[in-house]
């Protein structure tokens, strides 16, 4: 889960990783090693996800007659045991990388942060056996973070690739997902979400923001914050629904992300004080995407983006 830390020691280290070679997304390696290993480390973290529908969902999401109507039109019988299915909605353990994945649990840690097994030694490693995190050096650290970006670590810190990761489920648009099967699955009643919003949808049960000084409060984002946030959602959702629209020719697709694409255009038009808003309406992808989010990263964009910023009360 979410590493603590100093948002502005964060921007330092991310700077930093920029000049020793990180740039991108990386691609995701490994398996999921399960969110007990997590808990050794990020017990607040964990117990934020309790209380979430990621965690509950895992005894209830198949129970559905909807979720079996679903099944039936892909020509599966249990949703642990269907690709299209697990992708989204569990956690896949594997014990070694010979083992058969296993559903343990319903969307994780590694859900947000990508499979551990390649990256979860290099991140638990503070600079040797006996240097514990409060002691690591500065540089140490900025090497870790890019060692483990490097090995497919979805960074706390790396604002899109959290954002765009959200959008390959709640957008119903993941890369592994076959666009034949996508459209039975429609046609069948599976949800399509087009109004997903990041700020609302993560600031509210699933938000775990333990940082220093104190470390055992969840603290709530700035107004600044937000609107930034509220920003870098709207980036990847554009992104997510122009890729999307390749997918699959089915018209409830088609309609749900052509929607998703002008609400998001909509959204980043009002960003008037950067050029890069414009240029990634201009051409929708993560590079100009990433741009944006880089120059935003200390901006104040009420002004501009305030007033769509969802109120706390709707939360999810």
């Amino acid at each position: 889960m979410v590493i603590r830390r100093f948002h502005a020691l964060s921007m330092l280290l991310l700077a930093v990783a920029v000049l020793l070679g990180w740039s991108g997304n990386a691609s995701a390696e490994g398996y999921v090693v399960g969110e007990k290993v997590c808990l050794e480390c990020h017990s607040a973290e964990h117990e934020v996800w309790k209380g979430t529908k990621h965690f509950s969902s895992f005894r209830a999401v198949h129970r559905s007659d909807k979720a079996k109507a679903i099944l039936k039109a892909v020509g599966a019988k249990r949703m642990k045991g269907n690709e299209a299915c697990t992708l989204c909605h569990y956690s896949m353990v594997q014990k070694k990388a010979t083992s058969k994945p296993r559903a343990k649990s319903g969307p994780g840690c590694e859900s947000c942060h990508s499979p551990a097994s390649e990256w979860l030694d290099i991140h638990n490693d503070y600079g040797g056996p006996n240097v514990k995190r409060e002691t690591e050096t500065p540089e140490h650290k900025a090497q870790r973070l890019v060692d483990s970006r490097a090995k497919g670590m979805i960074l706390a810190s790396d604002r899109y690739g959290i954002a765009e990761n959200c959008m390959t489920c709640h957008g119903l648009n993941h890369p592994d997902l076959d666009g034949d099967v996508l459209a039975k699955m429609l046609g069948a009643g599976h949800p399509l979400k087009g109004e997903f919003e990041l700020v609302q949808y993560s600031q509210g049960t699933v938000r775990h923001r333990f940082y220093p000084p104190n470390v055992n409060e969840n603290a709530e984002m700035t107004a600044q914050e937000l609107a930034r946030l509220f920003v870098e959602g709207q980036a990847a959702k554009l992104v997510s629904a122009s890729d999307a629209t390749s997918k699959s020719s089915d018209t409830k697709y088609q309609e749900t992300q052509k929607k998703r694409a002008t609400d998001a255009t909509a959204a980043l038009s009002l960003v008037k004080s950067v050029p890069e808003a414009a240029a990634l309406v201009a051409q929708p992808n993560e590079a100009n995407a990433r741009k944006l989010v880089e120059v935003i990263a200390e901006k104040d964009l009420t002004g501009e983006v305030g007033g769509l910023v969802p109120d706390k009360s709707s939360y999810k």
